[in-house]
């Protein structure tokens, strides 16, 4: 059977509008060099997609234009079979140095590769632009323009726009900067619009990404159930000596706690990054972001987690649960009466513990027993949920940052003025907070619980929340 040929596009543009950026964006690759002096770009060089080791796609970045004016011209002038333009143009010019660029840039056409043009477009249109439009119809071959949107200038939109009917078979705005991987996943399904003899292969290539995608969410979920396994259901068993203060000691434990803590979040973030294939370059949190706070800080627990009354209902709901097991212990008899207690008395413990929430004892459970100082697991929920909030802000803001994005040290952030909570998991309803509760109680007491049961309901209530980021909702 014959081997289905991998589709190819070459990027074609200006300096400094974009071109690069897209095909970083595009390929998923933040090695590419981007920059805004001409003539950096003097080969034309591959970024293959590859999913499952399975090259599907590849994007070539080209040259620019060197002298199109003249190119246009030879072309105008051409008297042979339009099958063979571009190899003819290629064979006349290859060895003039005035022409080198011009030829390097078509090259990957001869090989039958598509067209994606970008262009800058809050500036005017050039004559120089519509040459290179112009050459580029007389290829013949599949074709996009794309107007990557950098500015909020859209003055020469219209102008822009009515010149690329005349040449493209499909137009895209496309702000390569800030383009979410669902606006990706659009662009590369409007490509098939370019040719019908192209979308059979992109149809494949489209439904390749989004399962490579949801594979990825898979990975982010299972690395987010360890992360909170290991985190909440840390454990140890510390011989105290004789003699020994036992408040400084339950101090140390408490501060080798915290670094655990700090050093296994920063692991689980790497990896969630490395996922998303931002290897090159630092991509750092915008400076006012909630992130940037210690995870220990007032400030931290004052914008993530559940608010007071929220963590006082899920302490009702746990203690009504514990109550329920003694009404039913009772055979009914007791009326209810057991729950009710349980509720108050839940609500109570978890309002205190909300108050006491940066304590050792209240947040990670200290107990001296027979010479033994047992540390955790942790006792407050709250944990819980500031500690997904900060996970699940860190994805948000890894999903939507995009390759072609170099403004590192330039981030704009809203956060000078916070609502009253920032995190994902306040708007949770009584049921998904009932979820949490139950995984929570299956980290404390393991040999008590159905953990498989409770990880799986959390698990899809983590793949739901990471749908809802995606889908910006």
């Amino acid at each position: 059977m014959k081997e289905q040929k991998i589709p190819e596009f070459a990027v074609v543009g200006h300096p400094n509008e974009g071109k690069s950026s897209v095909l970083s964006t595009l390929a998923e690759d933040d090695s590419v060099r981007i920059s805004s002096m001409p003539g950096e770009t003097r080969e034309c060089q591959s970024f293959p997609v590859t999913i499952d080791g399975q090259e599907i796609i590849r994007f070539i970045d080209t040259p620019g234009f060197q002298n199109p004016r003249k190119t246009l011209q030879w072309m105008q002038n051409y008297t042979g079979s339009d099958e063979t333009l571009i190899r003819d143009f290629i064979n006349a010019h290859k060895d003039d140095p005035d022409f080198r660029d011009d030829c390097r840039l078509l090259q990957p056409l001869l090989r039958g590769a598509g067209i994606i043009f970008v262009v800058d477009g809050s500036r005017p249109l050039r004559n120089m632009d519509k040459a290179e439009m112009e050459i580029l119809r007389l290829t013949g071959c599949p074709r996009m323009a794309i107007i990557n949107c950098k500015e909020e200038e859209t003055a020469w939109l219209g102008k822009w726009q009515s010149e690329f009917r005349k040449h493209f078979n499909s137009i895209r705005l496309f702000n390569s900067c800030q383009a979410t991987y669902k606006e990706r996943i659009e662009l590369l399904e409007s490509l098939k619009s370019i040719d019908q003899d192209l979308q059979p292969v992109l149809d494949k290539v489209v439904t390749a990404f989004k399962q490579d995608w949801q594979e990825r969410n898979n990975q982010v979920v299972e690395l987010l159930l360890d992360f909170l396994q290991e985190g909440l259901g840390y454990s140890q068993a510390i011989p105290v000596k004789s003699g020994v203060d036992e408040e400084i000691l339950k101090i140390k434990l408490h501060e080798k706690y915290e670094k655990f803590l700090r050093t296994r979040e920063k692991k689980c973030q790497e990896q969630m990054r490395a996922l998303y294939k931002h290897n090159i370059f630092n991509l750092e949190l915008p400076p006012q972001s909630i992130l940037q706070e210690d995870l220990f800080s007032e400030k931290t627990w004052e914008f993530l987690g559940l608010n007071s009354s929220q963590l006082i209902m899920a302490g009702a709901l746990s203690g009504a649960a514990v109550g329920a097991g003694v009404d039913v212990a009772a055979a009914g008899l007791s009326f209810g009466i057991f729950s009710t207690i349980g509720g108050i008395v839940g609500a109570a413990g978890t309002a205190l513990k909300g108050k006491d929430f940066l304590s050792g004892t209240r947040l990670l459970g200290m107990r001296l027993d027979e010479q033994l100082l047992q540390v955790g697991p942790v006792k407050n929920i709250q944990l819980l949920f500031v500690l997904l909030d900060r996970q699940l802000l860190f994805y948000n803001h890894i999903i939507n940052w995009a390759h072609g994005r170099r403004d590192y040290d330039n981030q704009v952030s809203n956060a000078e003025n916070l609502p009253a909570r920032v995190g994902y998991t306040t708007d949770w309803n009584r049921r998904e907070r009932t979820i949490c509760d139950r995984f929570f109680k299956s980290l404390q007491n393991a040999e008590q619980s159905d953990e498989t049961e409770s990880r799986a309901d959390f698990a899809n209530l983590l793949q739901s929340t990471l749908r809802k980021i995606y889908s910006g909702k």
